[in-house]
């Protein structure tokens, strides 16, 4: 099973040029709803819009060294999470779907008739396991609603579009073939099943938090960036002894009160419900 290409046995049922047009309006689908997601919220326009206003401006910095940074830190170890458990569930969904979306372009692309496509239905496998584990970690132990507020994990919001479509069309793509492999009758239903939710997570990359992924490496750039050549929307330093900073803090107990304040609301797990 784990070794046999599941798009190769749809031979008899759909020519191969098929699934080929199908993943490339997928595709295309995701690119379209990136951009409309851009110009809609204006995300493109204000980064570009404060580049331009900064730039030439503050210290020189390495250009180089802050992206392998960023690339590296932000991107690669997903170092924006402080949460140890949810940087795990982050990084095997993040590098289980990346594994799962490459070796299925290659065995639709590169092995269309080819039961027989060693490596790559082993990594497809191990790639929506990947993503299974941690989405489905995420889902119901890890979201902040369901972990701190104890709402039932079953509360749905639009927000959920994403994460939701991304498991049902890996749970049921992994399902079908599973059950192609042993000859189900059930497959070609459950092949259904997997073409709609998977639809459904590339066709509402508007309406989802799907395009926030090429979104955040150039945030987290310029972000870097700015704080390098000080040119950092002139925040407050990390430091009170300075007068001008103690009198940007809105609340007078904060004006005098020493850096480091204990553990605060990190002291112990928010589950007081």
């Amino acid at each position: 099973m784990f070794a046999l290409n599941p798009f190769a046995a749809l031979n008899g049922m759909l020519p191969p040029s098929a699934m080929q047009t199908y993943v490339v309006l997928v595709v295309l689908a995701v690119i379209a709803g990136t951009l409309f997601d851009i110009v809609h919220k204006g995300s493109a326009k204000y980064f570009f819009a404060n580049w331009r206003k900064t730039r030439g401006q503050g210290a020189p910095v390495d250009m180089a060294s802050i992206a392998v940074k960023t690339a590296v830190v932000d991107v690669l170890a997903s170092g924006e999470f402080c949460n140890t458990r949810r940087r795990i569930a982050h990084l095997l969904t993040m590098y289980g779907f990346v594994l799962y979306v490459v070796s299925t372009a290659v065995l639709v692309f590169g092995y269309p008739t080819s039961a027989a496509a060693s490596p790559w239905p082993q990594l497809w496998w191990l790639g929506g396991l990947m993503l299974l584990a941690g989405g489905y970690w995420f889902w119901f132990f890890i979201r902040v609603d369901v972990a701190a507020e104890g709402n039932t994990p079953l509360r749905l919001m639009r927000a959920d579009l994403f994460i939701l479509s991304l498991l049902a069309s890996v749970t049921l793509g992994l399902v079908w073939a599973w059950q192609q492999a042993q000859g189900s009758a059930a497959s070609g239903i459950l092949f259904g099943l997997y073409i709609l939710a998977t639809t459904v997570l590339f066709g509402g990359v508007y309406w989802s938090k799907f395009a926030h992924m090429f979104f955040k490496p150039a945030a987290a750039f310029e972000k870097r960036v700015a704080k390098a050549n000080g040119t950092n929307l002139n925040l407050p330093t990390m430091s009170r002894d300075d007068p001008a900073q103690r009198e940007r803090h809105s609340m007078e107990l904060l004006k005098d009160a020493p850096m480091d304040m204990g553990l605060g609301i990190k002291r112990e797990a928010p589950r007081h419900y």
